[in-house]
């Protein structure tokens, strides 16, 4: 597929001011990037987003910090010192023409060094503010760390994930982060939808537990409405712990297979040549009330083929499932290859392939090739590009309203 021009993609010509950093954020402003949007990346001199230097195992390659090009790719930096008062003026005129500013500040940080919403919409009455934080911006829990296993641990999840004797197990990636930045995303493009049609700004907020919390809203609507009744976990290969067999994870001769839903029991018995499964297929409420036996026996005679076996006797008969793949074997297939998911990102000193957005646009897809820029490597070009040094070269207040208007 033909990767989309940075110029024809639906968010051109917005700018986005990412005071962020680590990785909700800047998850976000990844995806308003994808979609075209400048991100004008903030950090501290000398330092930059800490995410450049902290230490990930396995992560560092080449010299290079993968995760931090990945998620930082097809920005740029502009280093400023928020105690410095020429750089907090510099920024203040950068705001003043921004469409967008992101910050994942515990709350009130933020607000200390003159850049709160209220502070900044008042330079820009038409700029669309978004906030990541924790827990949310009061309660007891609002200055704890807002960091990815810990919201995971007090969301829930950590005890619907694996096997019924496992201990509780976060899930493998850095999913609250992920889903915060996806979610607030989502809202900054709403926002500006809105603005659109108002010509008014607004402040997004989302965190990290809210995101967490909204992950799980299929299984918390069932406890909510089934008298507090809590989930049970499979006492092997759990899938889902509200779903009956045989959802689950099977091992076979030579690996693992997946089963979801099926027509039936009885379907599922005759293919398996199980005929011991065949007393509970009359009685459907057992899928989940024996479900742990259920799937002993099926997990019995998986055993017996190899995957790609069962796939030839399952897949025609409609039963849902699927191999478990690793990454070796997902980028060996035909399926990953027509997708064209994987793309080159270069810079000085960085040379990486890494994911593109999972977005395609009128067929085209959201590939952008350049890496995460160095630190304050576009300071002078933006200094000059849009005024900073000069106050008189700012847009006035009128005239970013008129902007948003007219927009």
């Amino acid at each position: 597929m033909i990767p989309l021009a940075q110029e024809g993609r639906p968010l051109d010509g917005l700018v986005v001011v990412d005071f962020s950093q680590f990785l909700s954020g800047p998850y976000c402003a990844l995806k308003l990037a994808d979609l075209g949007a400048r991100v004008i990346k903030i950090e501290r001199p000398g330092v930059g987003d800490l995410c450049r230097t902290l230490y990930l195992s396995d992560t560092d390659i080449g010299g290079a910090n993968s995760l931090f090009h990945a998620i930082n790719r097809n920005k740029e930096s502009f280093t400023a010192d928020l105690r410095d008062a020429g750089d907090r003026a510099r920024l203040r005129r950068l705001l003043a023409q921004a469409d967008v500013m992101i910050q994942n500040f515990r709350p009130g940080v933020i607000e200390r060094q003159g850049f709160g919403p209220d502070a900044v919409r008042a330079l820009n009455p038409t700029i669309v503010y978004g906030t990541i934080s924790g827990y949310g911006e009061d309660g007891p829990w609002a200055g704890l760390p807002g960091q990815d296993l810990l919201a995971q641990a007090r969301s829930g999840l950590l005890w619907l994930s694996g096997s019924r004797d496992d201990p509780p197990m976060p899930m493998g990636l850095a999913v609250a982060d992920m889903l915060a930045g996806a979610a607030l995303a989502q809202g900054v493009l709403a926002a500006l939808v809105g603005r659109f049609r108002t010509g008014r700004g607004a402040h997004v907020q989302t965190s990290l537990l809210e995101a967490m919390i909204d992950f799980q809203f299929e299984v918390l609507t069932t406890y909510l409405n089934d008298g507090g009744r809590l989930p049970q976990r499979a006492a092997t290969g759990g899938a889902h712990a509200y779903l009956g067999a045989p959802y689950g994870v099977y091992r076979t001769a030579d690996g693992w297979l997946a089963l979801a839903m099926t027509p039936s029991l009885e379907r599922l018995a005759d293919l398996l040549e199980l005929p011991a499964l065949k007393p509970y297929c009359d009685a459907p409420e057992k899928a989940m009330t024996e479900r742990d036996a259920i799937r002993a026996l099926i997990a019995g005679a998986m055993e017996g083929r190899t995957t790609q076996a069962w796939l030839d006797v399952l897949q025609p008969a409609d039963i849902w499932c699927a191999e478990v793949l690793d990454w070796p074997g997902l980028m060996a297939t035909e399926a990953f290859r027509r997708l064209d998911m994987l793309q080159p990102i270069a810079g000085p000193g960085v040379d990486l392939r890494t994911t593109r957005g999972p977005l395609r646009v009128n067929g085209q897809t959201l590939a952008s090739p350049r890496a995460a820029p160095g630190l304050g490597a576009d300071r002078e070009a933006i200094i000059a590009e849009f005024g900073l040094d000069d106050a008189e070269g700012a847009a006035s207040q009128a005239e970013i309203i008129a902007r948003g208007a007219a927009r």
